[in-house]
């Protein structure tokens, strides 16, 4: 760098340069790439019933994520002593699917082409929400895949079947998944006060193969305990709302609901389950970065997020 004889190239600190996922490489060419993850926005929240904003949620996430695009090389855990995310994961961002205000259809099959591409072209689509209505493209890309699980860590059951003609909002999109041949059923953690869902809700996804426990549930079973009652020798995909966790820590989001996790809790029930299966897709949505002056839930997704594909890769290496 001019003047001042330090080693070439760019430093490339988090608040300068464009905002990609941790900064990694941006691909335009859905046709042409490949990589081992594909990070995907899908800033949708047409389907909320609320507060609106999570569509800025992809936008936040990506610009949080800068502070730990520091160590391309990985990030040691001296916990763990392990090495995550190193040079031989390589991670692209992939943009945003293209959004057409006023029409869930169309902004939803656009969602899932974009997780297609990243499933053709070999990589671990991750997708950035958006509200949680993002979720139903996403397992639609995933059909005729062999059957597999879903892990849903939220505050909301999300099993409405149908509410005033609507069937693809965000309180419906585990009542859809469940639907599916390729779905084989659900763990469902977190939900908890007043939800989204009436009692006939959990009625039916019970009925429907899922596996239901509040925070308190899991705090009383323990993670291993939790991880444990996931269907073995199953794929897993995993979706996350950040309403799981509690508002203390994660305000910037558009149901808010107290009483929610904290962070370790999550952290090493993601860490206990990419151990013992093998994740296929992940989303994260709910992100609502207006409701949060500080910018903490934004920077509570991108950590989860980084994590736990810190988990997955190191897993799969072993």
């Amino acid at each position: 760098m001019s003047g001042h004889g330090y080693e070439t190239g760019r430093l490339n600190l988090p608040f300068v340069g464009i905002a990609t996922f941790g900064k990694r490489e941006h691909v335009a060419d859905w046709d042409e790439f490949s990589a081992d993850v594909a990070i995907i926005g899908a800033p949708f929240d047409g389907g909320t019933q609320y507060r609106p904003g999570a569509r800025f949620g992809p936008r936040a996430v990506r610009e949080a994520s800068t502070l730990f695009s520091f160590g391309h090389a990985g990030a040691y855990d001296h916990e763990d002593d392990a090495t995550y995310l190193g040079a031989d994961v390589r991670i692209v961002d992939m943009g945003d699917a293209d959004i057409i205000h006023t029409d869930t259809i169309a902004s939803h099959g656009n969602i899932e082409t974009a997780v297609r591409a990243a499933r053709k072209a070999g990589a671990l689509p991750v997708v950035i929400g958006g509200d949680h209505s993002v979720n139903i493209p996403c397992i639609n890309a995933f059909e005729g895949h062999t059957p597999f699980h879903i892990l849903q860590i939220d505050a909301h059951l999300d099993f409405v079947d149908e509410r005033h003609g609507v069937r693809f909002g965000h309180g419906n999109p585990m009542r859809r998944a469940a639907e599916k041949d390729h779905i084989s059923g659900l763990t469902q953690v977190g939900i908890r006060n007043v939800s989204s869902t009436a009692r006939e809700g959990y009625e039916d996804a019970r009925r429907m193969d899922s596996d239901i426990l509040s925070v308190r549930q899991v705090r009383a079973l323990g993670t291993q305990a939790v991880a444990a009652r996931i269907p073995a020798g199953v794929p897993l995909y995993i979706t996350i709302d950040i309403d799981a966790f509690c508002p203390s820590i994660a305000p910037g989001t558009g149901t808010p609901s107290h009483g929610g996790f904290l962070y370790y809790e999550v952290l090493e029930l993601l860490q206990a389950v990419t151990k013992s299966h093998r994740i296929i897709g992940l989303d994260l949505v709910e992100v609502a970065p207006d409701y949060d002056p500080t910018g903490s839930t934004a920077t509570l997704a991108a950590q989860v997020l980084l994590n736990t594909l810190g988990f997955i890769f190191h897993n799969r290496a072993e």
